[in-house]
């Protein structure tokens, strides 16, 4: 039965000369499962055409994307951490440092920068996934505390990213005691009326969330970012409880009132910039001479 035969010219192909196709042409949703050509998820920054999932990125995209032209002046750039409590467990905290520093090129949890964000003056802190789960420890704490003092120095809004696992283990109370130094940090930006938003993205989880994260003077998420305190089975656990459907969800906390609003990430930079656009005319008038206020308003 010669129908059964593919005998047309270059559709017959020896197994020799077969080619496979190179890895990382596509991209498959998690959520959907959707397939699109990388290329085009780049494109929409890293989110679903179909369902608009927000996969994760890394501080260096954070940065494309807020900056103009992609141009910025990172802060602190060598600070890395010590080992004050001499911490070993699967191995120890310096060579874990070591192997974290060789595979991501990153130097800890958060990198910092500053430059011009639709025209407008930006320092940005955004913290970084693949660096020991984006943990906080002292060298995280005193970069975001820097970047604060270099914000409330020059008189620019600041803007954080926040995705965390919580506070560092291997530093025990050096890393909670970030809390505390961060918190006081942006209590000394607010005196000074400059602007401060806290972009929680997934995971936002921890002493982070406990923190600076939800200090801002606008709190706002990625869509179905997971944001929380303890884990959702450490909850369940000790309330012995269900919990509610897409508990910690971004959308979950907006409803109950802990977000201002979500922001799709394709629109980021603009509802920064809007935001930014109507808080500067307020925090030029909270901090002028009481003088020129009375002037202005004769």
């Amino acid at each position: 039965m010669s129908w059964f035969k593919r005998v047309e010219k270059g559709i017959v192909t020896p197994t020799e000369e077969k080619k496979e196709t190179p890895d990382g042409l596509w991209y498959k949703c998690p959520e959907c499962k959707t397939v699109a050509t990388m290329a085009e998820h780049k494109r929409l920054l890293s989110t679903c055409g179909n369902c608009n999932h927000h996969d994760r990125i890394d501080a260096a995209e954070y940065f494309e994307i807020m900056f103009d032209g992609g141009k910025f002046e990172e802060l602190d750039a060598e600070m890395h951490s010590g080992d004050p409590l001499h911490f070993v467990d699967t191995k120890a905290y310096p060579q874990r440092l070591v192997a974290t520093e060789k595979n991501t090129g990153l130097r800890d949890a958060v990198r910092t920068a500053h430059g011009l964000s639709n025209g407008q003056g930006l320092v940005v802190a955004a913290m970084d996934f693949r660096f020991i789960g984006g943990s906080m420890g002292s060298v995280v704490g005193e970069k975001i505390a820097r970047a604060i003092d270099f914000a409330r120095q020059q008189r620019v809004p600041f803007l954080m990213i926040s995705r965390s696992g919580g506070a560092r283990m291997m530093e025990a109370g050096f890393s909670l005691m970030q809390m505390a130094k961060t918190s006081a940090k942006l209590a000394l930006l607010s005196e000074a009326g400059i602007p401060y938003i806290s972009l929680l993205t997934d995971p936002t989880t921890g002493g982070v969330t406990a923190s600076f994260a939800m200090l801002g003077d606008f709190n706002i998420a990625e869509p179905g970012a997971l944001i929380g305190f303890a884990g959702p089975r450490v909850i369940k656990e000790t309330i012995g409880k269900d919990l509610p459907k897409g508990f910690q969800s971004a959308e979950f906390v907006l409803e109950h009132g802990f977000l201002d609003f979500i922001v799709d990430r394709k629109q980021l930079k603009l509802k920064i910039s809007d935001l930014l656009g109507m808080l500067r005319p307020a925090a030029i008038a909270a901090t002028a001479p009481a003088a020129k206020i009375t002037q202005r308003a004769l």
